[in-house]
């Protein structure tokens, strides 16, 4: 088992991040048997109960031994925020660091990461369900687009930051705005104080070659409809989670939902979803490019050798620039 000196005051908690289907999870995995970590999952849909063939939830015959923690924690209908996140996220690295272990945060949500490290607001204010449901039919009937032109109006600098087709996001703006009579850009200027174990975390992302990425991508696709992605989703319907529900939004379903409403045919809707998240994954990449101190790990589906590559940095205590890393196009 590896030992690692302390990074800055206290264990080094070590993130890895990347674009959907670049191979995280086996690399958490790998870092956690060599450390005796734990793994806290750092993904947005992860946290849905009830959906799994499109969201890569590890089996837990796949684990190997290596508890993961905060995935199925809430219902489909339940608006799970980030600040959530962040709340149960601090718990459950306390509980891990009190067995001296390492906690290890794997996933793609940049969003989620944020909010870990205190760089949201504090959403004191509850969601007002109705307010959201009455938008939810707007988006439904009017588009995401008109949804974006209307909080454009409301706070013009949240809508330069939000895509326009982003709808949950938007949603939430236009309801922070009509629930408290204040911008969301006001409210995030109110920002939490950094937690004190922000400096502790290591941010390792997975920069595999692009079209090694897609070529997985469409593959992953293609079985998660061969392993009864319809079949889930109309379950999950019956069951009385409503076609608008937050989980819902995530790529891989709603094109579902979209063939389920007569609105696409079966290959339309496949393609689609390929298309969806080949541009989800290019997001990611420019998120991460974007954020500060972050450690590029080049290839793909090598994990001994990132774990040495992530090892030695850790030892050093350096993380490395992406500048330093040549980026694929």
């Amino acid at each position: 088992m590896t030992q690692l000196q302390p990074f800055a005051t206290g264990r080094s908690i070590i993130t890895i991040v990347g674009p959907t289907a670049s191979g995280k999870s086996a690399l958490g995995i790998a870092l956690a048997k060599h450390l005796d970590g734990e793994i806290i999952n750092l993904d947005s849909v992860q946290v849905y109960r009830g959906l799994y063939v499109a969201t890569a939830k590890i089996p837990s015959i796949e684990m190997q031994g290596i508890p993961h923690h905060l995935i199925d924690i809430a219902d489909p209908t339940e608006n799970f925020t980030a600040g959530d996140y962040a709340r149960q996220a601090t718990a459950t690295i306390a509980e891990i660091e009190a067995r001296n272990r390492y906690a290890l945060l794997v996933g793609g949500s940049g969003f989620y990461l944020r909010a870990l490290q205190g760089a949201l607001f504090d959403e004191d204010q509850p969601t007002n369900l109705e307010l959201r449901e009455r938008l939810k039919a707007i988006c439904l009937r009017k588009s995401a687009a008109y949804l974006h032109r209307m909080l454009t109006r409301l706070d013009k600098i949240a809508a330069a930051k939000i895509a326009q087709n982003d709808w949950s996001r938007t949603i939430r703006a236009i309801e922070v705005y009509f629930q408290t009579g204040r911008s969301i850009t006001e409210w995030q200027q109110k920002v939490l104080s950094r937690p004190a174990f922000a400096a502790r975390i290591c941010v390792f992302a997975l920069n595999p070659p692009r079209d090694q990425l897609y070529e997985r991508i469409n593959t992953r696709v293609d079985q998660m409809f061969d392993q009864g992605l319809i079949a889930e989703v109309q379950s999950l319907i019956e069951q009385g989670i409503p076609a608008n529900a937050k989980a819902f939004g995530a790529h891989g379903y709603r094109r579902v939902i979209e063939f389920l409403q007569g609105q696409r045919s079966l290959e339309s809707c496949i393609e689609q979803t390929k298309l969806d998240t080949r541009h989800y994954a290019k997001r990611q990449l420019t998120w991460w490019r974007h954020t500060k101190e972050v450690t590029w790990l080049n290839g793909f589906g090598q994990e001994e050798r990132l774990v040495t590559e992530a090892l030695k940095t850790l030892e050093q205590n350096k993380p490395l620039s992406p500048e330093l890393l040549s980026h694929n196009t």
